[in-house]
């Protein structure tokens, strides 16, 4: 038992040395700055039964009927990104995933999809996912990871919509911030 108790100052110590150390490598999150940050718009044009060369979207069900703003519908995608506001641009990535409709008394979004870039500037993907309350004025989701010129990154996609054409077509644009790049 005393030899426990001669080696109990030795352990507090070396835990002492050990948490002290955790802070000093950490850097306070608030006080970053974005390492990358990207403007690029995003374009949706849904499949309306008619133009299956121009659409980007499709619905895979329709609303449930609860609610007033198409609560349960859930849209695939494979939409253009661009640098610039012209959905004709050459696109700069690809936004490929889902949303759908989750709120039944005020019309809300869950994004969940990746930018899929190949390009000669940027190879690999950002994962995006969150709610998109379309009433705002801008809404944040998070950038939770990504590959190649992107792996393991972390930051915030703020959305703004700037055009909405009926159920037929809308751009986004997405100002992205990485705070974490690798």
């Amino acid at each position: 038992m005393r030899m426990l108790e001669e080696k109990i100052p030795l352990i507090l110590l070396i835990l002492f040395m050990a948490f002290q150390s955790v802070p000093a490598t950490r850097k306070p999150f608030r006080d970053s700055k974005p390492c990358k940050q990207l403007v690029l718009y995003y374009h949706d044009v849904l499949f309306g039964g008619n133009d299956p060369l121009n659409a980007t979207s499709a619905n895979v069900t329709g609303p449930s009927g609860l609610g007033a703003f198409d609560f349960g519908k859930v849209v695939v995608f494979d939409d253009p990104m661009t640098r610039d506001q012209h959905l004709t641009s050459p696109p700069i990535a690809r936004a490929q995933g889902m949303y759908f409709y989750n709120m039944k008394k005020v019309p809300n979004a869950w994004f969940t999809f990746s930018l899929v870039f190949n390009s000669s500037e940027h190879k690999g993907t950002l994962n995006i996912l969150g709610a998109d309350i379309i009433t705002e004025k801008t809404r944040d989701l998070s950038v939770v990871g990504g590959t190649g010129d992107f792996f393991m990154t972390r930051g915030i996609v703020t959305l703004e919509t700037e055009v909405v054409e009926g159920t037929k077509y809308f751009r986004l644009k997405m100002d992205t911030k990485l705070y974490e790049c690798y």
